[in-house]
């Protein structure tokens, strides 16, 4: 249902709570992948093949840290990561770090960078006989999205900004992807070389504003809900010369059902590892899908997300029957997700034996669960929604005002033109002018404000006002477009996120 913990389950073959990844993990926590689990880097590695991870990590909260395990620690060779989201966003971000060193301003769409990383690292192998293994986990189309020109320019004829951002980014992926397979084939890899491709999670937003435009194909519910919507994601599989059993035909599809955690023992099978024997490895083989045969599960597929609406906080699946339930599994709705994936009839009173079955089936394995994985998920404290103190901003430099309309400028000039006047600038920039009295009591402040027309890049707009002309007096209330949102905040950009913020268009 979110992010860490599905790349967790990908990494180790046991779902989330019982490997500790239970959450997304924000910067600085305490929850990470510990070096006790096992991943399938580690095991190919002990069998002889390099391993590279290029993109987001996010399976730690302090990251490039010696306080927490970083993908080195977990069967890495080489790697090139960010903790979470690129920033500031995903044209030209400044958080990657190669092998532990930061690397600060790399040019070009974030997938971009890390599937050449990848290409590149496959490219340059001092051993190219040498079996391998490559992670790439793009940000893209995770928030904050922004999209480089060329690949918006095939949605131009779309008037809605939003949506030319969403579809651009996700042409910005598949650039990025078809990059690293070219790659793959150029190198003579392509014939004996499986590719998994899937996703982390349903689609973030309500798709109805902004750049959160990701569809669900009609599935109910979204990112963090254990409905279709929020967990069933797209999976395919390249394998052209398979050489067991199970010969892939390309173009076919599978409606047999498989789960993150499957990702590890498929690899296992393929690579003729023995499975950890040591610990509950969720999931299963899933090769024999991939010529129409069912899969052998000797664990139910299970979803439990922290973050989810209260009525699918937790869910399980049996064949063509899927449980859905709350918190603690009292309130529970039974679906049929073969002939019924939207979820749209729920069918406990008409199948009582099968849901006392599932009910008392998902109480059984979801306690199991959580008694064998780490219990920092039960002493965490209840997050505190306090917004933390702002950082010194930088002066900016002097500005210009051509018009005599403004007493300060800072990091910018005005011109005429716009709305009246025009405020031009490569960075943050300011334009006051004092008041002819100071507001004491209550007021009302009201602004017009567009963007260029002419900007390739996406700018933010903001009111100013404060009792000094300098970034730190300064209270900023305005549109973060790449954000989806409203926000008022004091300081410089950086200081947006320890503000208060407002979804909105």
């Amino acid at each position: 249902g979110v992010c860490s913990p599905s790349r967790a389950a990908i990494l180790t073959g046991r779902t989330p709570y019982r490997n500790g990844v239970w959450r997304w993990i924000p910067g600085n926590h305490s929850v990470h992948l510990r070096t006790s689990e096992i991943t399938i880097a580690e095991l190919l590695k002990e069998k002889g093949y390099d391993t590279c991870h290029a993109g987001k990590w996010h399976l730690n909260g302090k990251f490039n840290s010696d306080e927490q395990p970083q993908p080195d620690d977990h069967g890495y060779d080489h790697w090139l990561a960010t903790q979470n989201n690129a920033s500031p966003n995903h044209m030209n971000p400044k958080n990657y770090v190669r092998n532990g060193e930061a690397m600060g301003l790399m040019e070009g769409p974030s997938a971009v960078i890390a599937a050449h990383e990848a290409a590149e690292w496959l490219k340059n192998r001092p051993d190219k006989t040498r079996p391998f293994f490559i992670t790439v986990w793009t940000h893209e189309p995770h928030l904050p999205i922004e999209s480089a020109p060329k690949f918006m320019a095939p949605y131009a004829h779309i008037d809605d900004e939003g949506i030319r951002q969403h579809h651009g980014n996700i042409t910005q992926l598949d650039q990025a992807f078809g990059n690293l397979m070219k790659a793959i084939d150029d190198q003579g890899f392509r014939e004996n070389t499986c590719v998994f491709y899937t996703s982390d999670n349903g689609p973030e937003g309500s798709s109805a504003r902004g750049r959160t435009q990701g569809s669900t194909g009609g599935l109910r519910g979204r990112k963090r809900a254990d409905f279709e919507g929020g967990i069933r994601v797209p999976g395919i599989v390249r394998f052209p010369n398979y050489f067991k059993d199970h010969a892939i035909k390309a173009g076919s599809e599978s409606d047999i059902p498989v789960i993150g955690s499957d990702i590890f023992s498929t690899i296992c099978a393929l690579g003729d590892i023995p499975l950890p024997d040591d610990r509950t490895i969720d999931g299963a083989d899933m090769t024999p899908a991939w010529s129409g045969k069912p899969i052998d599960r000797s664990v139910p597929l299970y979803w439990r997300t922290h973050v989810a609406p209260s009525d699918c906080r937790v869910a399980l699946r049996v064949g063509d029957w899927k449980i859905v339930g709350n918190e603690d599994i009292s309130k529970c709705m039974l679906f049929n997700v073969q002939n019924d994936p939207q979820e749209t009839t729920e069918l406990q009173e008409q199948h009582p034996e099968k849901f006392n079955e599932l009910q008392i089936l998902l109480i059984k394995h979801d306690a199991a669960v959580k008694a064998e994985g780490p219990d920092w998920w039960q002493s965490e404290p209840p997050r505190q929604k306090k917004a933390r103190k702002p950082k010194k901003a930088a002066a900016l430099s002097e500005g210009k005002d051509t018009t005599g309309t403004f007493d300060v400028v800072k990091g910018g000039t005005v011109t005429a033109g716009g709305l009246g006047t025009m405020l031009e600038s490569t960075g943050e920039a300011f334009a006051v002018r004092k008041l002819d009295k100071p507001i004491t009591g209550a007021a009302t402040l009201s602004v017009e404000f567009q963007a260029d027309p002419k900007q390739t890049k996406t700018r933010n707009a903001m009111l100013v006002f404060g009792s000094k002309p300098d970034q730190n007096h300064l209270f900023k209330v305005g549109t973060a477009i790449g954000m989806n949102a409203h926000v008022a905040y004091v300081g410089d950009w950086g200081a947006v996120r320890s503000g208060g913020t407002a979804s909105a268009t």
